[in-house]
């Protein structure tokens, strides 16, 4: 029988997986990031990126992931406490909002630094 801690560990887990769920239900942007996401790390095997890039790859997906989560809580609390339309709700909204264009222009970034040299390698070969 596991213990009391590890018990409420794995629900924490459970809470935490139905929150991804959640996320990938609800937001159609979230869906768009696990497209760009597979696609990424499907160029990164056939480019066969160095360690090194994996870590900025992987870095810019998860910042981008975690960018959207937060946002997509804020607009679901600011929903809650602000069901009618107010400048403050829209404002908060806006910001977490921009959180995400920032971390994925910066994930875009990191790519282009990342497969640009790889992709200009297989263009001069060909």
């Amino acid at each position: 029988m596991p213990s009391p801690y590890l018990t409420a560990r794995l629900r924490s887990v459970g809470h935490a997986l139905r929150g991804l769920g959640i996320l990938l239900q609800s937001q159609q942007n979230a869906r768009i990031h696990a497209a760009a996401s597979i696609l990424v790390v499907a160029a990164g095997a056939v480019f066969r990126i160095s360690p090194a890039e994996w870590a900025l790859i992987v870095t810019a997906i998860l910042c981008v992931w975690v960018a959207e989560a937060i946002n997509t809580a804020i607009e679901f609390l600011v929903d809650l406490a602000s069901p009618e339309l107010h400048p403050l709700a829209g404002k908060a909204k806006d910001v977490a909002a921009g959180a995400v264009l920032a971390a994925a222009v910066g994930a875009a970034v990191i790519g282009g630094l990342v497969f640009g040299p790889h992709l200009v390698g297989m263009m001069l070969e060909s």
